[in-house]
Parts: structure tokens; C-alpha cells; sequence
């Protein structure tokens, strides 16, 4: 089967391996749409992998959905032709930090995958990723596509939820990538009272008005300023960083009100530290987050509300590759100019 071989940002191969194998309890997917994600050109995040791995590349893709082709015959609640989506990770629901509420933090989570990636005909879908509800059975009303946004959708559920976006807030999401517009649509449909929104890139900052912010600012300005000016003098409620841009961290920093919450949910590359005036928010009461990955609860949080039709996400959606394309694919989404979801469809 063909798959696309990741070996750095500018070097993407397409490939043949052999269709994988099922063992006891296994399902075989065929991979009908397939999202890029921007965790997908973090090259020190991949090279990191990589390195753990002891390989030279990876087959990455882990914004699927397609159809059950092949499943072996201990599966009984799911059959040949569902439509489904995939996560490709999965908690154990039965550690400490799943009983705590961390279930992005459990051990399993960070250990589970399928089989080779979703940026491939097939894939393979392991046991424990079936009986920890990692499989999806889609409605009719719900297309592939929509399906794909599962996932991104479901981390930007997480981080909402932890950082208690609700009615009556001010949210400031900066970066209006695909996450920060799923960002903007989410917190209005929670009540938000006004969501502020930045990014450098024009193109993304009128998609910001279009799918639903209030006010949307160049990063490059006196932010903290033009947000006190609009909002009666005072700062962001929730302040979401959606880019890993060091000055886009730097700046949440800069433009959280009393009682507010800063959520990282997406950070800099390591080795890059924050100056946190801590005791101007000891006296504020100003909360930092992190937010990373979905949980279950997140996933069946996201399916529902693209289940109801009332979050966007195909608009989202710019390019359309096959995979023979794949390195043109992966310019695009580098390049980061006119686009926003880059989405491969391997059996095409």
C-alpha cells in the first residue's frame, strides 16, 4: 500500500509497505481523509521522535477517518463498512492522573498509536485503542471531512473546558490558524461576550472576522492597549495562545485581567522560557495553563457539536491533496499563507 514517509519539512517521500496484518481484536481502516496537523511541522517534535525511535523517518497522520475494510472476528459492536473516526490516542482511564481529570497526561495515552499512520491507504487499529472508546461509528449526516476535525476540535474542547470558557467573558485567542478559529467559533457558541483575536498574517485575520471574532488585531500592535480601549479598560477573562510563536507567549503575558486565565495550547520549542511577573498576578490572582491533546470526554464533546452542525469546520478546510501530492501538501501548510486545514486523501 502507499504511504507518505516523513523525513523533515521539505523532504516527503511517498512510499509502498506491505498492507498491515491484523492480530486478535483488530480492526483495518481504509483511510478516506487524512488532516494535517500544525504538530506535523514541529520538527523538533518529530526529530525528537525520530530520535527515540532510533528511525529516519516516521509516517505521521493522526487526523483520520474511512471506512472498516478487514476486522477480526472477536470484534462484535463494530462491522465491516462503518464509517469511523479514529483516535490515535487512547488513557487507561484507571491511573492517577486519569482519576485526577489528567487523562492526557496518562502513561498509555503517550504510548498508543495505529498502524502505520494515517497518512497511508490503511491502518491498522490496535485492540486497546478499540476497548478504550477510540473508535467512532459516524452518523450518515456526517461526512469524512467533518470527521477529520474530530480531534483538533476535541484539543480545543480540553483546553476550553480546563480554562472554563463560559457566558459573559472576554476571550482573547491569538494566532488564527485552524485551532485559533475553532477557538473563536467554540467560545462564541459558550457565550463569550466579546472574543478578541490576532495573528501576522492578513489573510487568516479576515478569517478570523468571518468565522466569528469580534475585534481582530495585528500581533505586531500595542495589544494590551487597543483591548482596554475596546472593553471598558480592562484585559482578557481567557486569554488562549494558539500559536507557538515565543512573542505570541510573551505577549499573553501582557493582556490578562484580573481573575483571568492564560492557556497555552500551543507552546515554543524547548529550551524557550517565560519571565512571569509573578507577584503583580500573586496580587491579581492570574492563572497560567497548559492544555495538551484530547481526552475521550473532549472527542465525544467535538463530535457532538459537529454532529449538530453549529461549529464550521469544512470551511476550514483550503486544500485537498492525494497522496502522490504529499510534498506539495506539506508546503502549504509550511508556508502558512493563503490556507488553513491541508487535508490528504490517500485513496484517492
Amino acid at each position: 500500500m502507499k504511504v507518505a514517509r516523513y523525513y523533515n519539512n521539505q523532504d516527503i517521500r511517498e512510499d509502498e509497505i506491505a498492507k498491515p496484518t491484523l492480530n486478535q481484536g483488530e480492526i483495518l481502516v481504509k483511510v478516506k481523509s487524512s488532516g494535517i496537523c500544525g504538530s506535523d511541522i514541529l520538527e523538533y517534535y518529530r526529530f525528537a521522535k525520530m530520535k527515540k525511535l532510533g528511525v529516519d523517518s516516521l509516517i505521521l497522520g493522526h487526523e483520520i477517518a474511512g471506512d472498516i475494510v478487514e476486522k477480526e472476528d472477536t470484534v462484535e459492536h463494530l462491522k465491516v463498512g462503518d464509517r469511523v473516526f479514529v483516535s490515535h490516542h487512547v488513557p487507561c482511564f484507571e491511573c492517577h492522573y486519569c482519576k485526577q481529570g489528567h487523562h492526557t497526561a496518562c502513561n498509555l495515552l503517550h504510548n498508543t498509536n495505529f498502524d502505520p499512520g494515517g497518512f497511508a491507504e490503511f491502518v491498522r487499529i490496535p485492540k486497546i485503542n478499540i476497548e478504550k472508546k477510540g473508535v467512532y461509528v459516524l452518523d450518515p449526516s456526517v461526512s469524512y471531512e467533518e470527521a477529520v476535525f474530530i480531534e483538533p476540535l476535541g484539543c480545543v474542547c480540553r483546553a476550553q473546558r480546563l480554562a472554563d470558557v463560559k457566558k459573559g467573558l472576554t476571550v482573547l485567542v491569538l494566532g488564527c490558524g485552524t485551532s485559533g478559529l475553532l477557538h473563536i467559533q467554540l467560545a462564541k457558541l459558550k457565550g463569550a461576550k466579546r472574543v478578541f483575536a490576532t495573528d501576522i498574517n492578513d489573510y487568516r485575520m479576515q478569517k478570523a472576522k468571518e468565522f466569528g471574532a469580534d475585534e481582530v488585531f495585528n500581533a505586531n500592535a500595542y495589544l494590551s492597549e487597543k483591548i482596554k480601549e475596546i472593553n471598558k479598560y480592562r484585559l482578557a477573562d481567557i486569554v488562549i495562545v494558539s500559536t507557538g510563536a515565543t512573542s505570541a507567549a510573551k505577549q499573553a503575558l501582557e493582556c490578562a485581567a484580573s481573575g483571568s486565565t492564560i492557556i497555552y495550547f500551543a507552546v515554543p520549542e524547548p529550551g524557550v522560557n517565560l519571565e512571569v511577573p509573578i507577584n503583580n498576578y500573586w496580587r491579581k490572582e492570574i492563572k497560567l495553563m497548559t492544555s495538551y491533546g484530547a481526552a475521550p470526554q473532549d472527542l465525544d464533546e467535538a463530535y457532538n457539536w459537529i454532529l449538530s452542525k453549529r461549529i464550521n469546520v469544512v470551511g476550514l478546510i483550503t486544500h485537498r491533496f492525494p497522496l502522490s501530492k504529499v510534498k506539495k501538501a506539506f508546503k502549504v501548510v509550511c508556508e502558512a499563507g493563503n490556507s488553513l486545514k491541508v487535508v490528504l486523501e490517500p485513496t484517492k
